[in-house]
């Protein structure tokens, strides 16, 4: 389901929160809308066709880099000037995931579902105070919309997001102390963070370390997947028969289950016709199954497969002969420690796939059977150890979001610094806010979707552009890291 959120929609579910330092400001401030210090401007509808990840013409802002903080996208069309973001601009996500960011990149385009916001008077508001309470204030309405599929936001809606107004130099005050608070907590964050990456590298070097063969060694010798084990794969029954899924009993692997070390439970099932009139073979309790391909890290994952269950063509099953039952958990490790080799082996252009007769060629060390329970023993201490590691990290870093959380609260509730009676009055900032908007017309500036003059893709831009991808991005103001 999709929802957009009208402006006095937006109002009702922010007050139903649960975020009170965004609702409940200090009793001396004053609350203005958005639209009456700023000015909303929607991105455009670039052509597609247009797109490239080469480098040339423009870097291009999509609805996904102000949430990933960069952008690999460059537009080479025509394009209009207006909708040129530079750097110190505030963009924001209207689609989904509702972000904040501060563009910091050289000169881009504006893409559609992504605003740029443009103070009109730093004199009535801070930029930074802006950011950070702005992407607080969307944080509670995305919580408080949490069931809805896809979320929506107008620029109307935008403009008519009630702000907390506190004095100027009050909202200097809490930028700079905000700033003082949250950068420790960035650093204390990447630490963690860090230490994260780190303990996932030593279990890589444990397997690795396990693994290796020391040829001088007595009874170690090698094989194949394919001298193991006999090795298959599965099927996709055709969706549009509903008789191969409607009532089915039959549990359905796909490769999306292989990111856990055992699967104890499917989501999907196929009925017993399917089995029949199809190739997806049902395999034992105890079959080891490889990502064929997949998304993301998906392929050239391993798991052992907990029961009998049928699986699609996108998994390798791996089912040992018997009299090579007892290396399973070695087999298993085996797979873990060559993960990352499993993805270099893949072939395929855009989306690179194993397939059954690399997994056949795949290559295990074989210990002596004592040897090899006193190696497995080894890694499960190891891994008992960093397991716990990695749970008190995480413990950590929840810990450390309430704290920022917190911290955010008492800001926006005007507890975090002191207020000064010689600071010019939130009613007489809000005075002459409405002022300036009356001296203007009285209405907000909307959002034009084409200027008047338009540049095309032969006229150099402004300012000059970074060929480099990596080098363009967007910092999150509320996470500095």
């Amino acid at each position: 389901m999709a929802l957009t959120i009208s402006p006095r929609e937006l109002v009702a579910v922010a007050e139903a929160s649960e975020r009170p330092g965004l609702l409940s400001c200090h009793p001396s401030w004053e609350r203005v809308q958005l639209g009456a210090i700023a000015d909303v401007l929607n991105g455009f509808a670039f052509k597609s066709h247009s797109f490239n990840h080469a480098g040339d013409g423009l870097p291009l802002i999509r609805i996904r880099d102000v949430s990933r903080g960069a952008t690999e996208t460059y537009y080479s069309g025509a394009y209009e000037s207006q909708y040129l973001v530079k750097s110190g601009d505030i963009i924001v996500g209207m689609d989904g995931d509702f972000r904040v960011a501060t563009w910091r990149g050289p000169a881009a385009l504006l893409n559609q579902r992504v605003c740029k916001l443009t103070i009109r008077d730093k004199g009535y508001y801070d930029p930074r105070f802006l950011v950070l309470v702005l992407q607080g204030y969307l944080d509670a309405i995305e919580a408080a919309t949490s069931s809805v599929t896809v979320k929506h936001l107008s620029s109307r809606s935008v403009q008519e997001i009630p702000l907390p107004l506190p004095p100027l130099a009050e909202q200097h005050r809490i930028v700079e102390e905000l700033e003082d608070h949250l950068s420790r907590l960035d650093a204390a964050t990447h630490s963690l963070v860090t230490t994260e990456l780190r303990l996932s590298s030593l279990r890589a070097s444990l397997l690795m370390s396990a693994q290796r063969v020391n040829k001088t060694a007595d009874g170690w010798t090698s094989s194949t997947i394919g001298e193991l084990a006999a090795v298959g794969t599965g099927a996709t029954p055709l969706k549009s028969r509903s008789d191969y899924y409607v009532g089915g009993t039959v549990p359905w692997v796909t490769s999306s289950l292989l990111n856990a070390p055992l699967i104890t439970k499917s989501d999907k099932y196929i009925t017993g016709l399917a089995v029949q009139e199809t190739s997806a073979n049902v395999y034992p309790a105890g079959t080891i199954l490889v990502a064929m391909y997949g998304e993301g890290k998906t392929r050239g994952k391993s798991a052992e497969l907990g029961f009998p269950a049928a699986i699609n063509q996108a998994c390798a099953a791996i089912v040992l002969h018997p009299e090579y039952e007892f290396r399973r958990p070695w087999i298993k490790l085996a797979l873990e420690a060559q993960y990352e080799r499993l993805r270099r082996l893949s072939s395929g252009g855009v989306q690179p796939n194993l397939n059954l007769g690399l997994i056949k060629r795949i290559e295990i060390p074989l210990p002596p059977p004592a040897e090899q329970d006193a190696l497995l023993a080894q890694v499960d201490a190891w891994s008992t150890g960093t397991h716990r590691l990695r749970a008190a990290t995480k413990s950590l870093q929840a810990r450390s979001a309430h704290l920022r959380k917190s911290v955010m609260e008492r800001a926006f509730m005007g507890k975090l610094v002191p207020q000064d009676p010689a600071d010019e009055t939130a009613s007489a900032l809000l005075d002459r806010i409405h002022a300036a908007r009356e001296a203007q017309g009285g209405k907000p500036k909307r959002a034009v979707r084409r200027p008047r003059k338009a540049v095309t893709a032969d006229a150099p831009p402004p300012p000059p552009v970074s060929s480099t991808p990596s080098s363009i991005g967007a910092v999150q103001q509320e996470l500095p890291l």
